[in-house]
């Protein structure tokens, strides 16, 4: 991806790639929207309404008749068309001139069936919805089973019904409109010139490795955490007897091995971050901003690992996290907050019963931005302090005490203008995780 600075004087015109359906639109809420959030898919349709008549192409406009039109910042507007780029279904050219001029192409969403087929996306709606919601979705997809054994066919052929005509040859027209879906992307993938070194040249097909091929095997090797060497014994393994990847045997063998190496366990969702559609917009540059910014960009472990001091994190506290994203079904950046909350004011120990007792408290609340669990935790000490006060517990030393154990986020809020040098360090430390 490539950073040029969007003014709202830039223009832009909408290219058509495919043919639009209703069915398409609710691919989109329905499988796209809890990926990409609602802001992407408003952008996407309101692209698709700037095309003109025809439908092929629209005029020219501004970037800020979308800020007019969406009521979002331009800022909010970039973001959102980065993740139609990111799932495929959008590509963006730009002219550098005084005034940019910036051209978007459209795509089809996947069909269903490729969709839950497809090795990223799948994963991630899983990951995003849960069990219950995705298998809700998914059944709304499946198309009845209907037995025909009993029956015989008798459908018409073509040649039954049609007779033969003599006519001139007729050359195939290439730009009639058509549905036409884009790849997912992957800028990090497998280095294929050292798979292919390891593989001995008479046991593949020339045309084994395939643009089809390639995609799958990045997709593998990003799903399942495979570097190259990894996947050039799983593909070596997956070669049938004519020199063809088994593309399912692959998939297979992959899977296996990610659960051989992990003790039966399939991709965890302790190494996800926070949906991209439950994450704040950027813009604001304050420190309880930059916090938010963190604990939606770094995993659950990545968090916990550092709070090992780069050690592994054990498997009980692992198994902890885990549950809270599995059973409590919270989100990976509220699971976060709830850890570097604990761990502060429970001198560094991830008690079992305290955690849970916490994480079903605001699962019943319905938390599920970083955000909402900073100000909720906030809400929660200030409640502590006001009954402190009642009881005179409350003492100068009491108060310190306190304040040493609080979250970095509590003095934002709070407006306090001195920070402890602990905490700056603190969030440098996390920020330099994430460069």
């Amino acid at each position: 991806m490539k950073n040029i600075s969007v003014l709202p004087a830039d223009t832009y015109a909408v290219v058509n790639k495919t043919v639009i359906t209703d069915k398409d639109k609710k691919i989109l809420t329905m499988l796209y929207q809890p990926i990409i959030g609602f802001a992407a898919v408003s952008l996407y349709l309101t692209l698709i309404d700037d095309l003109d008549k025809q439908e092929f192409m629209s005029e020219e406009f501004t970037h800020h008749h979308l800020m007019a039109i969406m009521q979002l910042r331009l800022d909010d507007i970039l973001i959102a068309r980065e993740k139609l780029e990111a799932v495929g279904l959008l590509k963006t050219f730009v002219k550098k001139d005084n005034i940019n001029q910036y051209v978007y192409l459209i795509y089809s969403p996947l069909t269903a069936n490729d969709f839950f087929n497809h090795p990223i996306l799948n994963i991630v709606l899983y990951n995003n919805l849960g069990k219950t919601e995705y298998e809700k979705i998914l059944s709304y997809f499946k198309i009845p089973r209907v037995v025909l054994k009993d029956y015989e066919d008798i459908t018409c052929s073509f040649d039954d019904v049609f007779d033969s005509v003599q006519r001139n040859p007729m050359e195939m027209e290439e730009d009639i409109t058509k549905s036409d879906s884009n790849n997912i992307e992957l800028h990090k993938g497998v280095d294929f010139d050292l798979i292919l070194a390891g593989i001995p040249k008479s046991q593949i097909h020339e045309k084994c490795f395939t643009e089809e091929v390639r995609e799958l095997i990045n997709n593998l090797s990003y799903i399942y955490h495979l570097d190259s060497l990894a996947m050039q014994g799983l593909i070596y393994q997956s070669i049938n007897e004519k020199g063809f990847i088994d593309k399912t045997l692959l998939r297979k063998s992959c899977r296996d091995h990610y659960q051989f190496e992990n003790y039966g366990n399939l991709p965890t969702l302790i190494y996800h971050k926070q949906p991209e559609y439950l994450k704040k917009p950027r813009g604001d540059q304050s420190k309880w901003a930059q916090m938010v910014y963190t604990f939606e960009n770094i995993t659950p472990y990545e968090l916990l690992k550092m709070r090992y001091k780069g050690a592994e994190p054990t498997d009980r506290d692992k198994k902890l996290i885990e549950s809270l994203l599995l059973d409590q079904k919270l989100a990976p950046g509220v699971v976060n907050v709830l850890i570097s909350y604990v761990l502060k004011t429970q001198d560094e120990q991830l008690k079992k019963s305290y955690v849970e007792a916490i994480a079903g408290q605001w699962k019943r609340l319905n938390i599920e931005t970083v955000e909402d669990a900073m100000q909720y935790t906030l809400k929660e000490h200030q409640k502590v302090s006001k009954m402190n006060k009642k009881v005179k517990i409350s003492s100068e030393s009491q108060k310190v005490k306190e304040e040493k154990n609080l979250p970095a986020w509590f003095y934002e809020e709070q407006h306090v203008q001195e920070t402890s040098q602990e905490d700056v360090e603190e969030l440098d430390k996390i920020l330099k995780e994430l460069v």
